[in-house]
C-alpha cells in the first residue's frame, strides 16, 4: 500500500469507527474542556488539541468573520463619572480612562449580528455583538461583547462546534434548525441562553435600543495590586429598550434587511445621538461558596440584589464613518486588549476567546491590522515588530537607532517601561486538569428568567420554540422539554404541549430547513408564471 494513502479503517487506541480525531490522528478523548489550573484556574499554553480547534475555526472563512460578519457602527466618546456607584473609583482599579470627572475617551463601535453571513437579515434571532473598542491615553481597550449578558456556553473548547451547528448545513448550504437543537439538547447549561434568546430579547428593534454586555468575567486592579473581578454592563440611556416578537421581525425583513444598520446612521445624521450608561457590578475575588453557581460562569447572571448594578460613565455616538469597509469592516478587536488597571479573570471562555480574538483579525486583515487607523491606537508606539502583510510604517520612537530591532540593547534599542502600581500576581495551587467546574446549576437561572418574563413575553418564547422544535427529531424535542421542565414545571408543559399540537398539524416529510422555509420553496414552484425563453 502507499504510504500517503491513510487507512480509513485503521483504529488507534481506544479509538472506534465513529471516534473524533485531530488532524494528525490522534483520538480525542475528552472535546468539552480545556486544561486547567484546577477545574476553574487559569488555562495554559500546551492545551494543544483546543489551540489546533480554535486556529482552524478562525480561518474558516475568507475574508469575512466567521462570527458577527454582518456588522454597523459609529464613532463617539466615553465620559468617565470619576466614581464607581458613590465611591472614588480609585479604590477599585488604577485604569485612567476612568479616574477623572468628566473625562472623555474616544470610542468606536461595532455592532453586528453573530451566526448570519455578512448581508444577512438584521432581524435574525441571534445574539447581537456590541464591541466598544477606547482609545485611552494608555493604549486601546477593546471591551468585546454582547446584548445579552449571558452565554450559551462555558469552556471555550466548545465554541467551533456550537457555531457549526448554528450555521448552515455543510452538505446543502440550508439552514435548519435542528442542526442547532441537536447541540443544544446535548449541551445543559444553554438552557438560559436559549430561554432568553427564544423570547423577544432574541430579536432587538435596532442597535441603539438594546444593552450591552461585556459577558465574560474581568478584573479591576487597584494601585497596591489588589484585584476585584466585575462584570460591564450598558444601559441605553434616552433612547429606552424596544425587542420584536417573531411577526414584526418577518414584516420588516419583507420590506428592509438591514433596517438596524440603516436606523444607526440616520439617527446620527439626524443628531439623535445614541447613549448608553456604563455599569460594573464587583465581586471579591474568591469562589463564593454561598452562591449556588460559580460567579466565572458566562452562563449565569449574577443577582443584582447582592451585585448592584453600579454607574461609572456614559458613552455617546455622534459621528458616522467615513468608509464603511475602512473602518466598520475592518475594524478589529480583542478580548486581551486591556489597559493598565484591568486585568483578565480565570473564566474559561474568556481566556479561549483572548487567543481567539486576535488570531482571527490578523488573519482576516492581516498581520499589521493594528497600523489601520480604525484600529491605531491614539497615542506613541514604538515596537520591534517588522514585515508582515501591508506594513507600511515602522513603529520607531524618536532617536531609536533603526537598525536595532531587539531588545534589550545598549545601542539606542527601545527600552522597558517603568512599573508603576504593583502588579496583581494571584497565587495558583492546584493540579493542571481539564474537567468541569463544580458548580454547574444549569436550570436554576432559566427558570428565573422563565418566571419574570412577561405573560405576553412567555407566550411568544414558547411559541417561537415549537415552530422550531417541531421540525427535529423526537430525541431533540424530549431533551429539550426535559431542560426546559427542569427549569421550570409550566414552562417544560407548555413546550410539550405546543409540540403534540404542532405536530398533529404537520406533513410526514422530511424537512430540509424548516417548515415555513419548506412552505416557501413550494410556494414559489407553484406561483412561478411560465415564460417563453428569448
Amino acid at each position: 500500500m502507499d504510504e500517503n494513502i491513510q487507512d480509513a479503517n485503521q483504529l488507534g487506541t481506544g479509538e472506534s469507527a465513529d471516534s473524533l480525531t485531530n488532524r494528525q490522528g490522534h483520538p480525542v478523548t475528552d472535546n468539552q474542556n480545556i486544561r486547567t489550573v484546577g477545574k476553574r484556574g487559569p488555562s495554559t499554553l500546551e492545551n494543544y488539541d483546543f489551540i489546533e480547534k480554535i486556529s482552524h475555526f478562525d480561518r474558516e472563512r475568507v475574508p469575512e468573520r466567521v462570527v458577527h460578519a454582518r456588522g454597523a457602527g459609529a464613532h463617539g466618546y466615553f465620559e468617565a463619572y470619576g466614581k464607581v456607584g458613590d465611591e472614588p473609583v480609585s479604590k477599585y482599579t488604577r485604569a485612567k480612562l476612568f479616574q477623572e470627572t468628566g473625562k472623555r475617551t474616544p470610542v468606536f463601535v461595532r455592532f453586528s449580528t453573530v451566526a448570519g453571513a455578512m448581508e444577512s437579515p438584521e432581524t435574525a434571532r441571534d445574539p447581537r455583538g456590541f464591541a466598544v473598542k477606547f482609545y485611552t491615553d494608555d493604549g486601546n481597550w477593546d471591551l468585546v461583547g454582547n446584548n445579552l449578558k449571558i452565554f450559551f456556553i462555558r469552556d471555550a473548547m466548545k465554541f467551533p462546534d456550537m457555531i457549526h451547528s448554528f450555521k448552515p448545513d455543510p452538505v446543502s448550504n440550508v439552514s435548519n434548525p435542528e442542526r442547532m437543537f441537536d447541540f443544544l439538547s446535548n449541551t445543559p447549561e444553554a438552557t438560559h441562553m436559549v430561554t432568553f434568546l427564544f423570547s423577544p430579547w432574541g430579536i432587538p428593534a435596532n442597535y441603539r435600543q438594546m444593552q450591552g454586555s461585556g459577558v465574560n468575567t474581568y478584573k479591576w486592579v487597584n494601585e497596591e495590586g489588589k484585584a476585584v473581578i466585575v462584570k460591564y454592563h450598558w444601559e441605553p440611556l434616552k433612547q429606552g429598550i424596544k425587542n420584536l416578537t417573531q411577526k414584526e421581525a418577518n414584516e420588516i425583513q419583507a420590506q428592509n434587511v438591514s433596517h438596524a444598520t440603516q436606523d444607526l446612521y440616520e439617527a446620527i445624521e439626524r443628531g439623535d445621538y445614541p447613549e448608553w450608561e456604563f455599569c460594573v457590578q464587583i465581586m471579591s475575588d474568591d469562589e463564593h461558596p454561598e452562591l449556588d453557581f460559580d460567579p466565572l460562569d458566562d452562563t449565569k447572571l449574577w443577582p443584582t440584589d447582592k451585585f448592584p448594578f453600579l454607574k461609572v460613565g456614559k458613552m455617546v455616538l455622534n459621528k458616522n464613518p467615513e468608509n464603511y469597509f475602512n473602518e466598520v469592516e475592518q475594524a478589529a478587536f480583542g478580548t486581551g486588549v486591556l489597559v493598565d488597571g484591568l486585568d483578565f479573570s480565570d473564566d474559561k471562555m474568556l481566556q479561549g476567546r483572548t487567543f481567539s480574538y486576535s488570531d482571527t483579525q490578523r488573519y482576516r486583515v492581516g498581520s499589521n491590522y493594528l497600523q489601520l487607523p480604525i484600529n491605531s491606537p491614539k497615542k506613541r508606539v514604538a515596537t520591534n515588530q517588522r514585515g508582515g502583510q501591508m506594513s507600511y510604517q515602522v513603529d520607531l520612537a524618536p532617536g531609536q537607532n533603526p537598525h536595532i530591532n531587539y531588545e534589550p540593547s545598549t545601542i539606542d534599542g527601545l527600552k522597558e517601561a517603568e512599573q508603576v502600581g504593583k502588579v496583581h500576581e494571584p497565587q495558583y495551587n492546584d493540579k493542571l486538569v481539564r474537567a468541569k467546574i463544580d458548580r454547574t446549576n444549569d436550570f436554576g437561572q432559566a427558570g428565573e428568567t422563565y418566571r419574570n418574563l412577561e405573560d405576553w413575553e412567555r407566550d411568544e418564547l414558547i411559541s417561537n420554540l415549537v415552530d422550531n422544535l417541531k421540525v427535529c427529531r423526537k430525541e431533540i424535542q424530549d431533551k429539550m422539554i426535559e431542560y426546559f421542565t427542569k427549569a421550570d414545571e409550566d414552562y417544560g408543559k407548555r413546550v410539550r404541549e405546543g409540540i403534540a399540537k404542532a405536530m398533529k398539524m404537520m406533513d410526514d416529510k422530511i424537512n430540509t430547513s424548516s417548515q415555513a422555509a419548506d412552505e416557501a420553496v413550494e410556494k414559489a414552484n407553484r406561483m412561478g408564471k411560465e415564460a417563453d425563453p428569448y
